[in-house]
């Protein structure tokens, strides 16, 4: 294996702040026991796979005890682990062997619902006088017995659901299965954050808070205003769920949430160098809500929103056009990128289904991301350049997909099992008869021996591209200033303190040239593109990129 060089100083106080967190699909990275599942165990080993790459960071999705009707994001109990992947001491060993190594742990944070078999949920839909009676959100049926107001589920249909034994609706904002958590009641918020100490004292070094703008609702369920078609975006929803039809000002995004967050912080504040970040769900007003959420030191560290996530094409002026948006929305916050993750197309597919050169284009996106201002989250299998997974209808296990194919197909193309070894059973993910999700035989070609040792290779580029990131700190931390775009180059300026470092992207599969701006610049090397330079301009191949440091 290549060792490219890796920086040995000691960790940064704010560890987070241009940190690259590699996110992890439990059920999908590596199965110990031959059950076709992925477990603790199996990410454990695999830990020096992630320490090579050169992340700062895990995130690994919820591993707690579940029905797994939302596949582990319908949580039965917080404090512990599911069976499926292990057990707490499993969970201890991955910490201990993730700071050996030198990586961070976060782990993701599903609380603006439960599972509906949680036991507090039991207890509050037993009778309307229990002491948990008021834990999650209850309200009576109009007088002609329909729901109380026209909030919709993101998985589809009305938001409300009706509990024949308290004879009233209860609010899910995702499955039916999944009971929203009242945070309007002070003891909810005490057992959530309780919850919060609890992995902080297990070591962890942060969270991924899920639907972090879920969390509270209108007390007054009010209904939602409808939304003008020209202004729907699907890029909370597919375009085919009405979701998409309404302004969610009452069921999501209130102002209540501001202090809780407060709260949470607090608690955060008791450990040493612990960070967090919001996945904000909301098509219309996403950055701004980053912008309240992460303003003032005093709540969240860093939050993502969907605009890199959604399918919009990604182009040189979208580039521009959502960094300035979030520096206009959120000029005291921190912005936490992605182009893939769990829940959407991944995005060599999402963005490239005409581009040839599928590899090129992987590395440049790769490129991009890494030198954005803010931290980064890297998807499982995105440094291997895989593509979206066409799964059959026969084989689907998202309830989502399950709901709304064929226009829809789900969540599971971006979520089969991760390949190690194109000769091993299972691409060396598992030794069972069947794994949980079909792996694709052209994802098995892509495997990460095939791909180790090949200078040529996506996970080669992205580890050569990551050691080159932390050998200038301004693209971690630094400002950004956008050079206006030139043709398919995307072009800026990174900077912190004295080092200032242009970067030029080649956002075309044709050759492009560009000129240099004025002033003394010298090429780096080490990030893996070529490109020719005349006194004034530098020419790109197609997917190119060229980086040079002001003298």
């Amino acid at each position: 294996m290549t060792v490219y060089p890796q920086t040995t100083e000691a960790p940064d106080a704010d560890w987070w702040r241009g940190a690259v967190i590699y996110q992890i699909y439990p059920r999908s990275y590596q199965d110990s026991n031959g059950d076709g599942v992925g477990d603790l165990k199996g990410i454990t080993a695999r830990l020096p796979h992630i320490a090579a790459l050169g992340a700062d960071a895990i995130w690994i999705s919820p591993f707690f005890p579940s029905p797994m009707k939302d596949f582990g994001y319908d949580v039965s109990n917080y404090v512990d682990v599911d069976p499926m992947f292990g057990t707490l001491s499993d969970f201890d060993s991955l910490i201990s062997e993730a700071h050996r190594l030198k990586i961070k742990v976060m782990i993701d944070l599903v609380i603006s619902h439960s599972s509906d078999q949680h036991a507090w949920f039991i207890e509050s839909r037993s009778n309307r006088v229990n002491p948990k009676s008021d834990w999650y959100v209850w309200a009576d049926a109009k007088p002609d017995g329909t729901p109380p107001n026209n909030w919709l589920s993101i998985f589809g249909g009305s938001a409300w659901a009706w509990d024949p034994t308290r004879m009233q609706y209860y609010l899910h904002n995702f499955l039916t299965s999944q009971p929203d958590l009242n945070l309007h009641n002070p003891e909810v918020q005490d057992a959530l954050l309780e919850v919060v100490r609890f992995w902080l004292k297990r070591g962890v070094d942060g969270f991924r808070l899920d639907t972090i703008n879920f969390y509270f609702h209108d007390k007054e369920l009010r209904s939602n205003p409808s939304l003008a078609p020209e202004r729907r975006n699907a890029s909370t929803a597919p375009a085919v769920n009405p979701y998409n039809f309404q302004e969610h000002i009452y069921d999501k995004n209130r102002p209540e949430n501001i202090e809780f967050l407060k709260r949470f912080r607090a608690v955060l504040n008791e450990f040493p160098a612990i960070a967090a970040v919001g996945e904000v769900g909301d098509s219309q007003r996403g950055l701004e809500i980053v912008g309240e959420y992460t303003s003032g030191g005093d709540k969240m560290q860093m939050c993502y929103a969907f605009e890199f996530l959604a399918p919009d094409p990604l182009t040189p002026e979208r580039v521009v056009e959502v960094q300035h948006a979030f520096a206009a929305a959120a000029p005291e916050g921190w912005a936490c990128w992605a182009f893939s993750n769990h829940d959407v197309v991944r995005h060599v597919s999402r963005w490239g289904s005409d581009v040839i050169d599928r590899e090129g284009f992987a590395k440049l996106l790769a490129s991009i991301l890494l030198t954005q201002r803010g931290s980064v989250c890297i998807y499982q299998g995105e440094e291997l350049g895989l593509t979206e997974a066409d799964i059959a209808f026969a084989d689907l296990q998202d309830p989502y997909g399950i709901q709304f194919w064929p226009e829809f197909k789900g969540r599971d193309g971006c979520r089969t099992p991760m390949v190690w070894d194109d000769h091993a059973t299972h691409a060396g993910f598992s030794g069972a008869e069947k794994t949980w999700l079909p792996i694709p035989v052209e994802h098995q070609l892509r495997a990460v021996n095939v791909q180790q040792g090949d200078e040529n290779s996506v996970m080669e580029h992205y580890r050569r591209f990551l050691a080159f990131r932390k050998q200038h700190p301004a693209f971690a931390k630094g400002d950004i200033e956008f050079l206006p775009v030139d043709g398919a180059v995307l072009r800026y300026v990174r900077k912190l303190g004295n080092e200032v470092v242009l970067c030029l992207f080649n956002m075309s599969g044709d050759e492009s040239t560009t000129e240099l701006p004025s002033g003394d610049w010298s090429l780096l090397e080490g990030h893996g593109f070529a490109c020719e330079v005349t006194e004034r301009s530098v020419t790109l191949p197609a997917w190119g990129a060229s980086f040079a440091r002001h003298a």
